[in-house]
């Protein structure tokens, strides 16, 4: 029997090939979908590892068994194939691992219409029977088979992200754009195609053993190709996906970094000019910034815990226009709700156009604050930690405390965010204040106590 607590998480389904999960239980995975979704159509899509495509086609085989269409699109972004279930109205599976090493892989589930499958919305079900079927098989169908057709929808997926961000009267701009082996390599040219935007690849081979870097454009090290390249060229801008391209990290033309929260700011202040106002969400360790951008430009903040399940929730349930979090998700209400970093990137390419002054100029009015970006610490004890901090700042004058998700303390001059983190033994710390002594202070006060 296959030990599915390790590999079946809070969100999607990841865990390393084939010591953990292979084909046939992807089969069972297929079927089980089709059985909780009750589907009569499913839509599957994979990246670029390896072992995507036969864990894809298994899980195909799975769910028409039970007598569901299955329409494969083959290679795909993630926010590809959220839009392949948006525009078809069909159930959907992403096989992918997103930044993982080469050896994992995983699946990503949504119902119709791009709504996430999660612990609470199907996921435990998914479960629960394929338990039960790895003893027994799933069982024979009872009526006819689904068929298994192919279909290409990038050329669609492309339309549509360029219908809902116009640029094409932007001034021409040098882009330059590290894939990291991923499926930004795949989509990015396609939706790039024709517009006044001078492309420049790096790293566009789809090699899901990722030979250049980690696909993970948070951390630092994973971007300095970019940087240095940006810096080489002069160019205006520089991008970076993810493995599975549904998140998109930027810099400007001096190679520095663009906060996540100063990407929300700006794509929030163009969204709620496109739509006359509305609702943002927004996590609660996005800047000041964020909130502060939102009433200004006449929508409402909302605040949510972090995670893509919270923003998609608090979404739907105030039918908000857009949220953003600071590990660069951006959801939009024109995309199903979903992520999509590359609707972002064109945000950011399209304000960037329409005016004549660098990127660094513009993101300025949206980066307002000193931050210490995330900080982690190592501790057995997250709980008897975090507890000692919120002992040492309880009580203090002008300052407030929430648990919304960790431990939130607010002033009127700086706030952190302490969390621990559901899957390692750590503690996150984030920092920030209106100068850069007062956030480095706060930041080395706290760490004091998580690691005494």
């Amino acid at each position: 029997m296959p030990d599915l607590s390790q590999i079946v998480k809070a969100y999607d389904v990841r865990g390393v090939v084939p010591d953990q999960w292979d084909e046939p239980l992807a089969e069972l995975f297929g079927a089980a979908f089709a059985r909780v979704t009750g589907a009569e159509a499913i839509v599957v899509g994979h990246d670029m590892r390896p072992s995507s495509p036969g864990l894809s086609r298994a899980f195909g085989r799975g769910a028409a068994a039970l007598g569901a269409d299955v329409t494969e699109i083959g290679l795909c972004s993630t926010d590809q194939l959220y839009f392949a279930s948006g525009q078809l109205n069909l159930p959907g599976a992403m096989f992918t691992a997103s930044h993982n090493p080469a050896q994992y892989n995983g699946i990503k589930m949504c119902r119709a219409g791009a709504t996430p499958v999660g612990q609470d919305t199907g996921l435990a079900e998914i479960r629960a029977l394929v338990e039960e079927w790895s003893g027994s098989g799933a069982p024979a169908p009872a009526g006819t088979p689904g068929t298994i057709t192919q279909r290409d929808v990038l050329a669609d997926y492309a339309a549509c992200l360029r219908g809902l961000v116009d640029l094409t009267g932007i001034r021409p701009l040098k882009a330059v754009v590290d894939a990291g082996n991923g499926m930004g390599g795949h989509t990015v040219p396609t939706v790039l195609d024709g517009l006044p935007v001078e492309l420049v690849p790096m790293y566009f081979e789809l090699d899901g053993t990722f030979p250049n870097h980690e696909a993970n454009p948070l951390a630092p090290e994973n971007i300095v190709d970019l940087q240095a390249r940006v810096r080489e060229l002069g160019a205006d801008i520089g991008l970076a996906f993810d493995g599975d391209a549904d998140r998109c990290f930027v810099v400007d033309e001096r190679g520095e970094p663009v906060s996540p929260s100063a990407v929300t700011a700006l794509v929030a202040a163009r969204e709620l000019a496109k739509h006359g106002g509305g609702t943002v969400i927004h996590n609660c360790i996005t800047s000041w910034s964020v909130p502060e951008v939102v009433r200004e430009n006449g929508g409402t903040p909302v605040r949510t815990r972090v995670g893509h399940s919270f923003i998609k929730g608090e979404m739907a349930r105030t039918g908000a226009i857009f949220g953003g979090e600071h590990s660069a998700h951006y959801y939009f209400r024109d995309f199903w709700n979903a992520d999509t970093g590359m609707l972002a990137a064109l945000h950011v390419l399209a304000a960037l156009g329409g005016q004549p002054g660098t990127l660094s100029e513009l993101v300025a009015q949206y980066d307002r604050y000193a931050a210490s970006g995330e900080i982690n610490s190592r501790v057995e004890d997250q709980a008897g930690r975090a507890a000692a901090v919120r002992a040492a700042y309880a009580g203090r004058p002008g300052t407030e405390l929430d648990e919304l998700d960790g431990l939130t303390v607010t002033t009127a001059d700086w706030w952190f965010n302490l969390r621990a983190s559901n899957t390692e033994p750590l503690l996150r710390l984030n920092v920030e204040a209106r100068d850069r002594a007062t956030a480095d202070k706060i930041r080395d006060e706290v760490l004091a106590i998580v690691r005494a």
